[in-house]
């Protein structure tokens, strides 16, 4: 039976919430009346914790979205509000002021009515009703504050209320690039040139940089320390916010957190053994508790979609509607650049521009403190955007000009305009005008069609690649931005499948010379792996797209294996190393020894020795860690780099740095191999806001974990980690695979759990499934809901 809370009076506040313990616990009904509220409408959630959400109309419907948002992640959003905003002081106090500053530098300053339009008709619309559902139930907590999320008691604050441009002018949660990148090219080559820099990081398309004309690439060291603060997540208690989070975030440097990836794919009807498309997508992101993504269902007369979708905004990005499917992958379009200026001897708020001395725009603005007085801050700007590092001595300021501050940039924001399309051409037309983040996405239909379109902000760059940073003089100037329908697409492609894992996958006849769309992408190990089980021969199922999902076979472990094959060696812990990883079947699973020795060889051993070998070791000091597609590729052709006794030298790299790796795996898990295993390695902990502290009670209220996982960076369960203590920092928290039209035969799944209230069931209740490579299923249809549902909300118009 459905649990049932019936709407039958309205209260002072116009609102009462009944949670889901008290409803199955046979508490009496309630009522929930919502002033705003037009029609009747109704939430039911599911024994997964998935809320299906039923309106008359699609103005109810997103109000209802935006109140059952504020429901079950309210402190969720409402830190990403005041992160967003740069508004965290008002609530954590005088430490949080850098960080307020730094995060509105990059907030959207433009002419609103530009950016309302560039997502097109209705946009505002429907931002103002969710943002009016949001603040409905906030409405509701401040007359019933017994009511208040654990968190807010805990800190003895209570939420904000949204307006609609809140939604669209924070854009520091998304993912652009290249800033990093260019960064971390010019130390490179400030200490050890561009050759060095092609063993850190190697182009594709085939590609050779220069440094532009007038930069020096010598950077200040403390250059990116207001973008990190601007772009990190939130930790409150004993870390300082004010500094990088590099301790809790840093990855291994060769596993390229910065560029966080995802697997999707899609099977026309020929290939699957349901006659119908699959589709399925896992995006890989930063592990947070709650999850960063969550599932709702959306239905009323003219929408019915259901998926994924950022908690803080209206509609789904990835999931169907009952009649496409979508579903999506970093597309790695530069969108970033850092300009280096001249200042003024005697005024060091004007640079030279075209030679002449221009005023940078300066804006004083107020952040509330609480506790205190609040603080003036002031905000400088270039013509290219925000001033992020100045050297008055040096004469010298440094600005980053992003597609963030163009119209129609909010991350994930248009989604609910494609998320509409009932074809292949009305999903290509919405994805003309996507803006971030950067998107491979895939599509699949009922009449059996499948694709993919490329979307995202290009700017032009007439003169130079984007790949380092250049001087803010006129000299390098965008030139517009390229149409999105110029960017690459496939419709029924003859394979009869179409996979994308962030690896370069531009069309050669695409003119990426001229065009530039960018050159830095991540290692192809995990769309190889895709491309050898998708192309075999016979048909696959829903079954087989899981299984998929969590395959933890490693493509580059088979070709550094296949390397180590041949070698012999007297020392003792060598032969024990190569006997172990010779019988190796690639696969990286929890109980694997040889997995947790390749994992420790590769992160820790290999890349270090790799460097010493081709640049020497004072420049190998100047690349942290190769790019992993160099290494593998100059390991087996050794004399691309190596020199004539490049076999040799190779050799000698593999073998020193294996027995390094082997002693470090005898000091973590003790002498005999038989006994070690990845999983007592490789863990995560997703970790809540407040879970930093001190407080160990706090923290197991609101961490999960630690959960011994499997996988690496490059298998199709990807698991990137910090190679300090190998602790999982990325990766797929949520998936899905879309039977599509047969819905209800849909999986899902979301770690650790849909509820971002840590004394909800669902809060947790899905790691241990996650952690297993289950799934649940994605319930579509009425009737399926019904019958699956744990509680039922029902709501009235309230006055």
């Amino acid at each position: 039976m459905v649990s049932r809370v019936r709407i039958v009076a309205a209260l002072v506040a116009g609102l009462f919430l009944l949670d889901a313990s008290q409803a199955l616990a046979g508490a009496p009904a309630r009522a929930i009346a919502l002033p705003g509220l037009k029609q009747n409408a109704s939430i039911l959630v599911d024994r997964w914790g998935v809320p299906h959400l039923y309106a008359a109309s699609e103005d109810d419907l997103f109000f209802v979205q935006g109140f059952n948002a504020a429901r079950d992640r309210l402190f969720q959003i409402d830190l990403w509000r005041l992160r967003g905003l740069g508004q965290l002081a008002s609530v954590f106090g005088r430490s949080y002021v850098d960080q307020d500053r730094a995060a509105r530098l990059f907030l959207y300053r433009g002419d609103m009515q530009q950016e309302w339009h560039a997502y097109g008709d209705g946009a505002e619309a429907v931002t103002g009703r969710f943002v009016a559902g949001i603040n409905a139930y906030i409405d509701y907590l401040a007359a019933h504050p017994a009511q208040m999320p654990f968190e807010f008691r805990r800190l003895g604050y209570t939420p904000s209320k949204w307006s609609a441009a809140d939604v669209v002018r924070i854009r520091s949660h998304g993912l652009t690039r290249n800033l990093l990148a260019e960064v971390a090219r010019a130390n490179t080559v400030c200490k050890s040139g561009l050759a060095a820099d092609q063993i850190r990081y190697g182009l594709t398309p085939a590609w050779v940089t220069k440094v532009p004309q007038g930069l020096d690439p010598c950077l200040p060291p403390k250059l990116l320390d207001v973008f990190t603060l601007a772009t990190q997540a939130v930790v409150v208690g004993d870390v300082a916010p004010s500094a990088p989070l590099a301790a809790l975030t840093a990855s291994a440097p060769d596993q390229d957190a910065s560029m966080e990836g995802s697997n999707n794919w899609v099977i026309a009807p020929r290939r699957t053994t349901t006659g119908r498309a699959i589709l399925a997508n896992d995006p890989h992101r930063a592990y947070s508790a709650p999850s960063l993504r969550y599932i709702a269902h959306l239905s009323a007369p003219g929408l019915d979609v259901i998926g994924a979708g950022e908690p803080a905004l209206p509609g789904i990005s990835i999931g169907h509607n009952g009649k496409i499917a979508f579903g999506l992958t970093i597309f790695s379009i530069d969108q970033e650049d850092l300009y280096v200026y001249e200042l003024n001897p005697a005024d060091a708020r004007q640079y030279r521009y075209r030679g002449a001395w221009e005023n940078m725009q300066t804006v004083r603005e107020t952040i509330a403190v609480r506790g205190q007085a609040p603080v003036t801050v002031e905000l400088n700007f270039t013509r290219h955007g925000p001033l992020i590092f100045s050297e008055p001595d040096k004469r010298r300021a440094f600005a980053v000009r992003t597609g963030w501050m163009a119209p129609g940039m909010a991350p994930y924001f248009g989604s609910i305009d494609y998320m509409r399309a009932r074809d292949f051409a009305q999903f290509r037309r919405a994805m003309k005008h996507w803006g971030a983040p950067t998107e491979n996405q895939v599509y699949a239909d009922t009449d059996g069609n499948i694709g993919w379109v490329a979307g995202g902000l290009v700017p032009i760059r007439p003169n130079w690649d984007g790949l380092m940073p250049v001087p803010g003089d006129g000299r390098y100037e965008w030139a517009g931005y390229l149409s999105g329908d110029k960017l690459p697409f496939s419709y029924n492609p003859k394979a009869g499948w179409f996979a994308s894992a962030n690896e370069m996958n531009i069309p050669a006849a695409f003119p990426y010379k001229e065009r530039k769309l960018g050159f830095e992408w991540p290692h192809n190990g995990r769309y190889t792996r895709l491309q050898e089980q998708l192309s075999r021969s016979g048909k696959s199922g829903i079954e087989d797209a899981m299984r998929l999902q969590n395959d933890v076979y490693s493509v580059p472990a088979r070709r550094m294996v296949a390397l180590l094959k041949p070698l012999v060696t007297m020392d003792a812990r060598g032969a024990a190393a190569l006997r172990l990883l010779k019988d190796w079947d690639y696969q990286e699973r929890r109980d694997s020894g040889a997995a947790a020795l390749y994992e420790v060889w590769w992160s820790r051993y290999l890349g270090g020795a790799f460097t010493h070998a081709v640049l020497g070791a004072k420049d190998a000091a100047s690349v942290p860690a190769p790019d992993p597609t160099v290494l593998i590729d100059t390991l087996e052709r050794p004399g691309s780099r190596l020199g004539k006794d490049g076999a040799a030298v190779r050799d000698q790299v593999l073998l020193g740095s294996l027995v390094a790796a082997y002693a470090d795996m005898e000091r973590m898990q003790g002498p005999d191999a038989a006994a070690w295993q990845w999983g007592r390695l490789h863990t995560l902990y997703p970790m809540h806001a407040l879970g930093a502290g001190a407080d160990q009670a706090l923290r197991a209220k609101l961490n999960v974990g630690p959960i011994a996982v499997q996988g690496g960076a490059y298998t199709v369960n990807q698991s990137s980690y910090r190679n300090t203590d190998f602790v999982q920092n990325n990766g797929p928290s949520f998936r899905v695979v879309v039977d599509v039209g047969n819905w209800d035969n849909s999986r899902a799944m979301n770690m650790p759990g849909q509820s971002g209230d840590p004394e909800s069931a669902h809060y947790r209740d899905l790691a241990p499934k996650w952690a297993g490579g289950e799934y649940f299923p994605l319930l579509y249809s009425r009737a399926a809901v019904e019958a699956a549902a744990e509680l039922r909300i029902d709501l009235v118009p309230g006055r």
